[in-house]
């Protein structure tokens, strides 16, 4: 099974979160910080990236909560 990332992305009247591919949201929140939280929570679950649109739709930023095969250098672990 392949694990599909987690968007948070601009929805009508608010913020949504959506899995990669999926044509409905899992969740709709009035604030991006909300929505963020709630994909934050579902990406730490599933293992999975997180990905952040910004209003223009845009990706703005992504977290990875799975096992990055690519970390980044400036992280010291």
């Amino acid at each position: 099974m392949t694990k599909k990332d987690i968007h948070v992305v601009p929805h009508t009247g608010g913020w949504a979160v959506k899995k990669e591919g999926g044509e409905r949201a899992s969740s709709v929140h009035r604030t991006q910080a909300d929505a963020l939280e709630q994909a934050r929570d579902q990406g730490r679950r599933d293992k999975v990236e997180v990905v952040i649109h910004g209003r223009d739709g845009k990706i703005r930023d992504s977290d990875s909560y799975g096992s990055d095969p690519s970390p980044p250098k400036d992280k010291v672990r």
